[in-house]
């Protein structure tokens, strides 16, 4: 298939064995029909704390196509007791909605917005049950930033950039999973009551 990379030895090594079988790095799904469907990259499978192996990028597609308000989801759960996500707004979308409800359209605003944050919950909910018990997200928080191509999140393709977003949000990765997160983090459960969304109406 090939020889290997130009001038790049060690990413040769990596990918082509000693017997010559090129790696990849990808983990694919067989069906019934014996075909083969990329699901995700081994680099970016979470393991959660009790052992799953979870390919975020089902996750991710999940709660997307669950919700035209999210532009981009990165679902987090890396040696942790469950997943979580940050949420970030499509933006022209979310200023569709901002105008329909009367809301400030700035996504600091709408990130703290409890009408906005019940839809997000809901379309959550929805995207959580095209998915098993363990892949199901638990928290979630809104970032209150639109993320564009070419960025420390994005490539020009608008593909994710998951290390980069995991450094760069660590603080607020940490706090989904805080015992006393602030109002800025929202559970869901069985009857999609979130956290934090009570106090949040009663500032508005």
């Amino acid at each position: 298939m090939m020889r290997g990379y130009r001038n790049d030895p060690g990413a040769t090594h990596d990918a082509i064995d000693s017997t010559g079988w090129l790696h990849t790095g990808d983990i694919v799904s067989v069906d019934r029909d014996g075909h083969l469907r990329i699901v995700d990259r081994k680099k970016d499978l979470i393991i959660t704390e009790a052992g799953k192996n979870i390919a975020p990028a089902a996750v991710e597609s999940a709660i997307e196509a669950a919700s035209p308000l999210i532009g981009t989801v990165v679902a987090v759960g890396d040696q942790r007791p469950y997943l979580t996500a940050l949420i970030v707004l499509d933006r022209t979308a979310a200023a569709a909605y901002a105008a329909e409800h009367g809301l400030n359209p700035v996504p600091e605003a709408l990130a703290r917005s409890p009408r906005l944050i019940e839809a997000i919950a809901a379309d959550l909910a929805e995207g959580n049950r095209q998915l098993s018990r363990v892949e199901q997200v638990k928290r979630f928080r809104v970032l209150p930033v639109y993320w564009e191509a070419s960025s420390d999140e994005l490539t020009s393709t608008l593909k994710l950039k998951r290390r980069n977003v995991t450094e760069k949000y660590a603080g607020e990765i940490s706090e989904l999973y805080a015992g006393n997160p602030g109002p800025d983090v929202h559970q869901l459960n069985g009857s999609d009551r979130r956290l934090g969304l009570e106090r949040q109406r009663q500032n508005t």
